[in-house]
């Protein structure tokens, strides 16, 4: 019982650390992209809130691995 929560905490902590990498690395590819196809600035801040709320997410994520780690050592 106790392996499967942490494969779980493990699965959603590979999960938030792809989620922050992919959506780096899709924000400055399209910050570069941006600058040589000349794309309108209303696109672009789209994409910044779309970055910022898979941020949150990871943010919030990792948070409850936090917290669920934490809770363990307790109890």
């Amino acid at each position: 019982m106790h392996s499967q929560k942490d494969h779980m905490q493990a699965k959603k902590g590979r999960t938030a650390s792809l989620v922050i990498a992919g959506a780096m690395l899709i924000w400055l590819g399209m910050q570069w992209a941006a600058m040589q196809l000349d794309i309108s600035s209303r696109y672009m801040l789209l994409l910044d809130l779309v970055v910022m709320a898979a941020m949150v997410w990871s943010l919030v994520v990792t948070f409850q691995i936090w917290r669920a780690r934490r809770d363990a050592d307790k109890g």
